[in-house]
């Protein structure tokens, strides 16, 4: 398990690192039917055949319908991958680059949530390192290449992928989950139309909105890495899921309240890409890979637990955020109990559990070694844990 002086060094050295790596924020469009204007952006950059990387659920309802329509119209050719899991594996990757490649696009349409805009960048990443597997990028600075032109058009409020520098990839054969963490992959483009996510079932509005949530707390209370601008749209993405995620999730057609969340979406995925994740993400992650565990539901039912396992550690920055959303409290202490408590009251209102079942014995050794080396020493969390915290917090998810 992690040492700790070792992640504290490695952390020190990328936090000077950080401010040669590039980090940027993808340009975008936005606003209801701001879809439609994007097949001319596309053709402006001088591609002419997109692949539109989408996922089969969305396909058999028509979402991309009014997408395809205008590429249509526009005269923009393209060609359709969808045979993606929800949680996306290496060989959806090499099929979808084989229809890049077979279909001679030469741009990428991510139209989805988190596992389309991970698969998306995972196939341009490919693309771009011909003669190395998925496996071979997943980790820092694998890829480092230019990518072909990606725009990320999220059709959910949570994953923020549209903004971020990672691909979160499954490997088929042992339910290993990791990222691609590049800066080179980050789409340059994104269309943030609240149109899209109308019909997205109140659950799943939940969940990934409390995705975005955990992308900005985590972010937040990580802070080594983050500049003025992380800090302020984590604070941001925070104040407006405090503001909208429940009208969203109580009124799908509330337009306003769908296209706040967007905007958090976006502005948390900003604040993770440089401030990073942690151990909520860490511990998700093995539980997508082992059983199936949708990720906006990991983060939901995980984020909490973390947050009060850290303990003082974070009430300082917890309380900015309380702060943010209008919480009362005589400390800092008791400011960062009001958020927490607010977040677990969200979370019975919406629906979300409190804990997982799926948890097995006999996997616990390997969750805490994957979730191990994901976050250590990369993730520039409050505290380090070593063993016996992560089978805490396994403890506690199982009993809650």
């Amino acid at each position: 398990m992690a040492n700790k002086a070792y992640c504290r060094i490695f952390q020190g050295v990328m936090k000077i690192g950080n401010y040669f790596m590039g980090y940027r924020t993808p340009e975008y469009i936005e606003g209801p039917g701001s879809i439609r204007s994007l097949p001319a952006q596309i053709l402006e950059k001088g591609v002419r055949k997109v692949l539109l990387v989408t996922d089969g659920g969305l396909v058999n309802i028509g979402l991309p319908n009014g997408l395809i329509e205008a590429m249509k119209e526009a005269g923009l050719d393209y060609a359709v991958f969808s045979d993606i899991q929800p949680n996306p594996t290496d060989e959806n990757v090499e099929a979808g680059l084989k229809v890049f490649h077979d279909e001679s696009c030469d741009g990428i349409i991510a139209f989805g949530g988190g596992s389309p805009m991970d698969c998306a960048k995972a196939i341009a990443a490919r693309h771009a390192r011909p003669r190395k597997s998925v496996a071979q990028l997943q980790g820092i600075l694998k890829v480092m290449k230019k990518i072909v032109p990606v725009w990320a058009v999220p059709t959910t409020a949570g994953t923020g992928s549209e903004t971020t520098v990672a691909a979160v990839i499954t490997e088929a054969k042992t339910h290993h989950k990791a990222s691609i963490n590049d800066p080179s992959i980050l789409p340059k483009y994104a269309v943030l139309d609240p149109e899209l996510t109308m019909g997205l079932p109140p659950f799943t509005t939940a969940t990934t909105g409390m995705d975005a949530l955990c992308h900005a707390v985590e972010a937040y209370t990580n802070h080594t890495y983050n500049t003025k601008e992380e800090d302020w749209r984590a604070k941001e993405a925070v104040r407006l899921i405090h503001e909208y995620l429940y009208k969203a999730y109580e009124n799908g057609s509330d337009l306003e309240a769908r296209q706040q969340m967007q905007l958090a979406a976006f502005h948390a995925g900003r604040a993770f890409t440089r401030g990073c994740v942690g151990y909520v993400h860490a511990v998700g992650h093995t539980l997508g890979g082992l059983y199936g565990v949708a990720h906006g539901l990991a983060m939901s039912v995980i984020l909490p637990h973390v947050m009060r396992q850290f303990g003082p550690a974070v009430y300082g920055r917890l309380a900015d955020l309380a702060d943010v959303c209008g919480m009362a409290g005589a400390s800092d202490a008791e400011k960062a109990e009001n958020f927490i408590s607010w977040m677990e009251e969200l979370k019975v209102k919406m629906g979300i559990p409190a804990g997982f079942d799926c948890i097995q014995d006999a996997d616990r050794e390997q969750i805490c070694r994957w979730a191990d080396a994901e976050a250590n020493p990369l993730y520039p969390v409050p505290v380090i844990w070593q063993r016996e915290d992560f089978m805490k917090l396994l403890d506690t998810l199982s009993k809650a």
